[in-house]
Order: C-alpha cells, then sequence, then structure tokens
C-alpha cells in the first residue's frame, strides 16, 4: 500500500479527472468541431474535383468518413474486453495506458499532414485512426478505476465531475484552436489575427496545426494522472491471451444468469450508439445541410461542450440524490426529440412549414438542439458509466469495463453504417441522420429490465 498511502484519496480523484481534461480534444477538436468538418470539406472539394456533383461529392465525403469511424469502431469494441482481461490478470493498468498515450500522440500529430487539396485522405483517415483507437482504449483502462475512487453512491458525481472537467478543458482547447490558428475564409482566426507561429493560411496550416496542438496538449496535462494515480495492486500474474479468452468467455457465459447486465449491456450498446453517431455527424450536418463555415461549427462547439460541462455536473449530483437510472431515462427522452427536430428541418422548411428566404430560425434552432446534445448526452455518458459500476466487481473491474466498452463498440458501425445507408438512399445528408431516433427509442425500451441499484448488492 505504500506509494497510496502518500497520495491522498482527494489529489487521487483529481489526477483522474486530469485523464478527462488531457483526452477530451481528440473528441471536441479532431472528432466534432474542427478535424472531422475540416477533413469532409477537403473530402468534398476532392470529389468535386474528380467529376462529381456537388450532392454525390458531399454524399461520398460523409461515406468515407463513416467508412473510417466504422473500422476504428469495430477494432476498439473486439479489443476492449481482452486486453481488459489481461490487465485484470496482472493487475497493471498502466504499462497499457502508457502504450495507449503513445498511439494518441503519434496518430494526433500525424493529422499536420494533411494535404488541403485531398491527396491523402486515405492516410490521414489511418492516423486519424490509430490515435483514436489509442485514446478509446486509454479510456476503458481509466473507466475501470472508477469504482476504486469511491463508494457507490460517491462514484455517480465523481463521475459527473470528471466529465464536466473534461469538456472544460475541450472549450478552452477549442477557444485556442479557434482564436489563434484556425484560419477563416479570408485568411484569419475568428478574431481577425494571421494563424500565429507564422503558420501559412493559404496551405491551411492553421487548421491542420490541430493535430500537434491536440498532442501537446494531451502530453503535457496527463502528468497529474501520472503522478497522482498509481495501480492498486500488482497481482504479479504474468497475463497470457490464451487465459484472457477464456476469462472473457466465461464472463459472457456468465451474463445469462445476470438479467440486469445483460439487458443494460444492450440498452447502453444501442444508446450510446445513438449519441455517437449524433456527436459524429453533427458537425458534418452543420456543414453539409446548414452550410455553416468550420468558425460557426466551433462557436456552435463551445457552447455545446460548456452546456455538456454544467450539464455532466449536475447530472452528477442528480445522480448521488436519484441514482443512475432516472437520468438515463431523461436524457435519452430529451435527446430523442432533439434528433426528431434536427430531422425534421432544413434551410427551406421546418416541420414542413416553408420558411422565408434566408430565414435564421434554423440556425437558431440547430443551436438550441446543440445545447441539449450536448448537454445530456454529457450526462447520459457520466450516468451510464456510474451504472456499470454498480453491475461492476472490482476484482474484475477492467474486465467489466472492457465489456462494457465493447457494448459501447461492438455495434460502433451500426450507427455510422445505418445513417450512410440512409443518406444513401434518401440521398439526403439531413434525413440521413433518422436512424438516430430507432437507436434511442430501442435503448430505452430495454432499460425496463435494468435493476436500478445494479446487482452487486
Amino acid at each position: 500500500m505504500g506509494d497510496m498511502a502518500e497520495v491522498s484519496q482527494k489529489k487521487r480523484i483529481w489526477g483522474w479527472w486530469f485523464f478527462d481534461w488531457a483526452s477530451q480534444p481528440y473528441h471536441t477538436l479532431l472528432v466534432t468541431f474542427v478535424f472531422g468538418p475540416f477533413f469532409a470539406a477537403v473530402a468534398a472539394q476532392h470529389f468535386l474535383g474528380q467529376g462529381l456533383a456537388e450532392e454525390a461529392a458531399k454524399a461520398q465525403a460523409q461515406t468515407i468518413w463513416s467508412i473510417g469511424m466504422t473500422v476504428t469502431g469495430l477494432l476498439i469494441g473486439f479489443g476492449a474486453p481482452f486486453l481488459g482481461a489481461l490487465a485484470d490478470i496482472s493487475g497493471r493498468k498502466m504499462p497499457w495506458i502508457m502504450v495507449f498515450s503513445m498511439m494518441y500522440l503519434i496518430g494526433a500529430w500525424g493529422l499536420w499532414y494533411m494535404d488541403p487539396a485531398g491527396s491523402n485522405l486515405w492516410w490521414m483517415l489511418i492516423s486519424f485512426g490509430f490515435g483514436f483507437i489509442g485514446a478509446e482504449f486509454a479510456l476503458i483502462f481509466v473507466n475501470a478505476q472508477l469504482p476504486s475512487m469511491g463508494s457507490k453512491e460517491e462514484v455517480g458525481a465523481i463521475s459527473g465531475s470528471g466529465f464536466a472537467f473534461g469538456y472544460l478543458g475541450g472549450v478552452i482547447a477549442l477557444f485556442i484552436m479557434l482564436l489563434l490558428f484556425v484560419e477563416q475564409g479570408n485568411g484569419k482566426t475568428l478574431i481577425g489575427l494571421d494563424p500565429i507561429l507564422g503558420l501559412d493560411a493559404e496551405a491551411k496550416e492553421g487548421t491542420r496545426a490541430v493535430g500537434p496542438v491536440t498532442a501537446i496538449w494531451f502530453a503535457v496535462f496527463m502528468v497529474p494522472y501520472f503522478l497522482w494515480v498509481h495501480d492498486n495492486h500488482a497481482t504479479g500474474q504474468r497475463g497470457s491471451m490464451g487465459r484472457a479468452v477464456r476469462m472473457v468467455i466465461n464472463l459472457v457465459a456468465g451474463l445469462r444468469h445476470r438479467a440486469s447486465l445483460t439487458s443494460y449491456l444492450v440498452s447502453s450498446m444501442l444508446y450510446r450508439d445513438a449519441l455517437n453517431g449524433l456527436y459524429a455527424f453533427g458537425g458534418v450536418y452543420a456543414s453539409l445541410v446548414l452550410d455553416w463555415s468550420i468558425t460557426n461549427i466551433g462557436i456552435f462547439g463551445i457552447i455545446a461542450a460548456i452546456s455538456a460541462a454544467l450539464f455532466s455536473w449536475l447530472g452528477g449530483k442528480a445522480d448521488k440524490r436519484h441514482g443512475p437510472k432516472p437520468v438515463i431515462i431523461v436524457a435519452i427522452l430529451v435527446l430523442t426529440l432533439v434528433c426528431i427536430t434536427v430531422v425534421s428541418m432544413s434551410r427551406e422548411q421546418f416541420f414542413g412549414v416553408a420558411l422565408s428566404e434566408g430565414s435564421s430560425l434554423p440556425d437558431a434552432v440547430f443551436f438550441g438542439c446543440g445545447v441539449l446534445i450536448g448537454g445530456f448526452g454529457g450526462i447520459l455518458q457520466s450516468a451510464s458509466r456510474s451504472l456499470m459500476v454498480r453491475h461492476t466487481d472490482l476484482a474484475k473491474a477492467t474486465e467489466s469495463f472492457g465489456l462494457y466498452g465493447l457494448s459501447g463498440r461492438a455495434t460502433a458501425f451500426l450507427a455510422p453504417a445505418l445513417i450512410g445507408i440512409a443518406t444513401t438512399i434518401t440521398g439526403s445528408a439531413r434525413l440521413g441522420i433518422t436512424p438516430v431516433i430507432g437507436l434511442f427509442v430501442l435503448g430505452l425500451i430495454l432499460l425496463k429490465w435494468v435493476e436500478a441499484e445494479g446487482d452487486q448488492t
């Protein structure tokens, strides 16, 4: 217990929160608000240049982005439980977290080399995916440390505050990017500066710097995590892949005796999928359907992330008072209504009512939707992590959270794939979002069989 006593539990919790702060920019800057839309815009231009019509070029751009997200999602999902089991056998998480942190750094940094003319689209997807796999695997190991952070009643609030702190980090990183780096159409940043450090606006170096900035941010802010969060107990056993596979098979076989956990894993698989679909395509939707600029999307992102920070913290408080299950139900209902609104709106009409030329109503409504997606998305993720703790045996925490990671990812291709299919069938990036509504509703129905207090009494 030697090192553990030297680091107070409070410091340990802060160190654990710092992982969220350090890693959030991969999601905020790369997936959602800067690199994703930039990639979509470059890809659409590239396909236009190859002679595709405008709508077809945009649809093609959305398609290759969804192929990238699908493949990485599958790799993450199916690797997660086995890695978790390996870590549980040895009792050591830190060496794994180190390796995944290196993947994060390399993948993010590689995005600097994106050619604005679109000659290396596939290489950039691979680099992005490599870093994303690192970020997601590290998160599974970090989530598995949650049960050791406090009692069953405390973990909801700890989880919520962690998300809130992470979103705050994401917002600050996004501010720095928009104010100092990302060039708008006129070659200046949001506050009218040239991109800093002498970056060339013509070559889009300000926007491409999002890769190195994300990597450096992560490297700096992981320091408190590595200083204050230590592995609890090494078991001294060597993990073998064969043994890890057997553990996972036993855990999965045991699910048939655990109705609450099984319903929960399937339910959260569907609604977390829907949420990831919403995140992955929100920025892309704003860019393709509402014709927003990257800067507009960025401001939208800041508002969504600030509301996510505030709501996650409040959601953590509600979780502590009412338990995670009611909190999850409310969040899903709100997000379903948001999806219905987004799908029923375009530049020209709102729920079938024609809008006057140049109406700003779609922009205002989508901003409101952004606040709700950010806010209730944060609450949903935080409360889900907390409900999983109530179904987790401490000795097998990483393996259980690996299973939770698998259920969050095994069908991670589902939302992007369904969005891709719906986009192709309807020929519209707006109607392409409809499958998300169905996933939320199915997830909600399955919650009926989940014990609010979990099955670890």
